[in-house]
């Protein structure tokens, strides 16, 4: 029985139709905002370094210590990594779900 529920289910994902890698008609619009959006979001990671820095700067400058600086900016190159590489997070994800190949 169970085999049966098995082999019937891997026949249903088969004719699943998997998309083609390329982009459908009339997506220029919307990979133009996703290029806008990169574009703020590594400014937003780069004003965040310059401000780690600034305030590490003055920090040091005035005799304190700087310990939490370092989480921070941890934090902000984090998160500078894991916008670089979204593109290919959600791509290895797509591929390994059997969608675009």
């Amino acid at each position: 029985m169970h085999v049966e529920v098995l082999n019937l289910a891997m026949e249903v994902l088969a004719e699943i139709p998997k998309p083609s890698p390329e982009a459908p008609p009339g997506s220029g619009g919307f990979v133009k905002i996703l290029g806008y959006v990169a574009w703020v979001v590594f400014g937003l990671a780069v004003l965040g370094v310059l401000t780690v820095a600034g305030k590490m700067m003055n920090d040091h400058n005035n005799g304190r210590g700087g310990s939490e600086h370092a989480q921070r900016l941890g934090q902000v190159l984090a998160g500078a990594i894991i916008a670089s590489v979204a593109s290919g997070i959600v791509g290895a994800i797509v591929t390994a779900s059997g969608g675009m190949a």
